[in-house]
Parts: structure tokens; sequence; C-alpha cells
């Protein structure tokens, strides 16, 4: 499905991202993670800092001269420190704000311009459902960042559409991570409760819908967020 693309992926050494990055080598991409240094992982590494604008730019040079071209970016880094909001400092705001939402923006920047030359890209971004529909406490910084990714898909879709470039989310509901992992038993039970599956998701999940998205087979779709929760925005 995806034999011989290239493709990006930040934030792709662990839970949802290492699944990502997985998943699309296993549809036949060669996949290059991008991730802060000292992480490890099996596929091609970019040490980067997705909030410096800088550091992306040199990470999509580095990638087109080993590569030669980017045909797939994964916009996955993100963080989610817990913090009430009477107690939220403006230094932990601009930390969620600056990897989640203006990493979005750094990484696109960087490779649309090799996407463009060759009217030829698929771009998916991380999301959540915490930027959808539902509130959760103690994520003021993070639910703004996903909200905003999903304003900056359905514009940036249309500005990149002359380009055949295609620009879609993802919103993962409950998934199993090492970071949700940490989370206490009685959230955890609270959680699948609500849930009509019954389950918490696996990276696995939303892997797959994001290769669907950036394979050729998803053409047709720009603009959208696909929302991977196991109904739990439905009820």
């Amino acid at each position: 499905m995806l034999k011989g693309k290239v493709a990006i992926v930040t934030g792709g050494t662990m839970g949802i991202g290492k699944g990502i990055a997985d998943k699309l080598a296993e549809h036949g991409a060669k996949v290059v993670v991008c991730a802060r240094k000292g992480e490890k992982t099996k596929h091609y590494f970019v040490e980067c800092d997705v909030s410096s604008f800088n550091d992306a730019q040199r990470m999509a040079q580095q990638v087109v001269k080993k590569f030669k071209r980017i045909d797939i970016l994964v916009n996955n880094a993100g963080i989610y420190p817990f913090v009430n909001l009477k107690d939220m400092t403006e230094q932990q705001w601009d930390q969620v704000i600056n990897v989640n939402l203006k990493g979005v923006f750094n990484c696109t920047k960087a490779v649309i311009p090799f996407m463009m030359k060759k009217k030829y890209g698929k771009i998916v971004s991380t999301a959540s459902i915490a930027g959808v529909s539902v509130g959760f406490p103690n994520l003021v910084h993070y639910s703004a960042s996903k909200a905003g990714i999903m304003g900056f898909t359905r514009a940036a879709a249309l500005d990149l559409a002359p380009y055949k470039i295609n620009v879609n989310a993802v919103a993962p509901g409950a998934i199993l991570t090492p970071g949700t992992k940490g989370m206490d038993k009685d959230t955890i039970s609270h959680l699948i409760q609500a849930i009509p599956e019954k389950r918490m998701g696996k990276p696995v999940d939303i892997a797959e819908t994001v290769a669907f998205l950036a394979s050729d087979e998803a053409s047709y779709i720009t603009g959208q967020t696909i929302v991977v929760d196991g109904g739990y925005t439905d009820v």
C-alpha cells in the first residue's frame, strides 16, 4: 500500500508514534523517525525538536538528502503534562502549545516545498478527542492544542489541495500507551466503562487509520479528522 514511499513520523519512538512508524514500514514505506536526542528506534532516526522551526527545516533537508523525497508526514509528537488551570504557568502553557501545535506548523512548513514540487503529499496529524467534544480536567493546554490541530488541518487542506497534498488528522480516544498505563486503576476502570467497546484502544488501531490516510486509497479524503475512540464520543 505504501511501497517506495518515504514517511516521516514525529514522536515515533514510543506509544502511538511507534505503532504508526512500525505500521507504515509494514506497508512498505521507508520510515524516518524524528524525535529528541537519546530516543531509540529501529527506523532511520533524525534528531529534532519539533518546537524549533530551524530544527524542522534541518530535519526535512536531511531526509531529502538521504532519500531524495518526502511523501508522507505524520505529525505525532505531543506532550500532556497534567496541571489544573488555576495552577498552570505561562511556561507550562507555552511548552505544550509549542510542541503539540507549533510543532505541526513547523514540520508541515518544512516538508511542503518538497511535496509541492512533485505535486504529491500526505500529511496526517494526531489530534485527540480532547479537542473534539470531550473536556478533560487538568488538560486545558493539551485540549487547546489538539483543537488547534483540527482547525489547522481543515485550513491547510484547502491551501494545499491545488498541489495534490492531502491533509487529515486522527483523533484517538483512550489508547494503551506507556503514558496511559501510568494512570491509576480507578481512572482506567472509569474510562473503560464509558467506552461502548469496553476496552481501551491499542496503538495499532490508530496506526492502521493513519496508514490508510497516508495511502493513495484515501486520495479523495482531505481536511478531515477521523475519530478512533471505540464509540466514546457517541455516548
